[in-house]
């Protein structure tokens, strides 16, 4: 097999994480496991187009209200809704509490039940609530907190995709990626991407360095809780899962910084 190019892990990246206009060359797992290192760069570019278009917006004179409900929806269009689908179907398989054959089955519908329906609405109110409230603040930290809360969604993946976490179906998105990132190799991307958050709010200050770098950390810790009950239900990640930590992660970030 061909040594793997970062070019390779790039379009991996890109091309299954945003709906962006990326061929992926490779599917194996030499270019699955470039990919999910990537990931937090395809996080970063949708972060900043949703940060472009909220500034754009107020620039132009809308009120931050329109351009947190603009930046929120820039994320589903750039990944077509499938974070947000996979949300509401992890949602809903684990609102069934139905054993694991079944539930895998339920999330493979192409319905949506109530319980996708009720936590979709919960977090896409709470990412708008937080993004009018920095935006209210200023134009800066609005884009900063869409940008950081994008790469932490996808952060999220990369350690959702380290050794020792099995997929739940032998097909599919989850089974491609599972397992395939070293635990070390996950470890240093999530400093990198720590680091980075809390460099970003360096001009505004020791108390928002502190917040930012906690956004990221406390983000894949919730992504975290989730994909270990997502292996105890479902006996390992698929791709709605995938989705659900995505989302998971972005809405905690954005949590964390409204407080204070």
């Amino acid at each position: 097999m061909p040594r793997t190019s970062p070019a390779d892990g790039l379009r991996f990246a890109f091309g299954t994480l945003t709906a962006l206009p990326v061929r992926v060359s490779r599917w194996d797992r030499e270019a699955a496991r470039s990919g999910m290192l990537c990931a937090p760069l395809a996080g970063l570019v949708v972060g900043l187009c949703a940060a472009a278009i909220g500034g754009v917006l107020m620039a132009l004179g809308a009120e931050p209200l329109l351009a947190a409900v603009a930046t929120a929806a820039v994320p589903a269009v750039l990944t077509r809704g499938l974070h947000l689908d996979g949300l509401a179907d992890t949602a809903d398989g684990l609102g069934s509490a139905r054993p694991a054959d079944q539930a895998l089955r339920i999330m493979k519908q192409s319905d949506v039940g109530p319980f996708g329906v009720i936590t979709l609405l919960f977090a896409l109110l709470a990412q708008v609530a937080v993004l009018f409230q920095l935006y209210d603040a200023s134009w800066s930290r609005g884009a900063l907190a869409a940008v950081v809360s994008a790469t932490a969604a996808r952060l999220a993946l990369t350690l959702a995709a380290r050794d020792g976490i099995p997929p739940a179906r032998p097909e599919g998105l989850g089974a491609a990626v599972a397992g395939t990132v070293g635990k070390g190799s996950a470890l240093l991307i999530a400093a990198a991407v720590t680091v980075a958050a809390a460099a970003a709010a360096a001009p505004w200050g020791a108390y928002d360095i502190v917040r930012f770098a906690a956004a990221v950390v406390l983000a894949v810790c919730a992504a975290e809780l989730l994909l270990r009950h997502c292996v105890r239900r479902f006996g390992g990640i698929t791709g709605d899962v995938f989705g659900a930590l995505a989302e998971t992660a972005a809405t905690a970030a954005l949590v964390v910084l409204a407080l204070g």
